[in-house]
């Protein structure tokens, strides 16, 4: 059961910004592309066992890159930021 919220949560987003939103109880997360609100709620919760209250999302656009000759896209993903409920906090360290 846990292997499928795995696949949902791929990676907490450890950036100066996500630190100084982490005081005010929201938490970024990078997610599978395919999965919506409800199964990040559902996943949140499971692995870290804490009340999550909101899930907001985002689809940062693929940037163009280039190495010499050849040009491509950097991978898309998807980033979830999770608002946690009053008292409850992630532990990312």
């Amino acid at each position: 059961m846990e292997n499928k919220y795995y696949d949902i949560i791929k990676a907490p987003i450890v950036t100066e910004k996500n630190t100084k939103i982490a005081q005010e109880g929201k938490y970024g997360f990078k997610v599978d592309f395919k999965a919506n609100k409800t199964q990040i709620k559902q996943a949140v919760e499971a692995l870290f066992k804490v009340k999550v209250a909101g899930v907001n999302i985002v689809n940062p656009k693929p940037k163009k890159k280039r190495v010499g000759r050849y040009s491509g896209t950097t991978k898309r993903y998807k980033k979830a930021v999770v608002t946690l409920a009053e008292g409850s906090t992630i532990d990312l360290s």
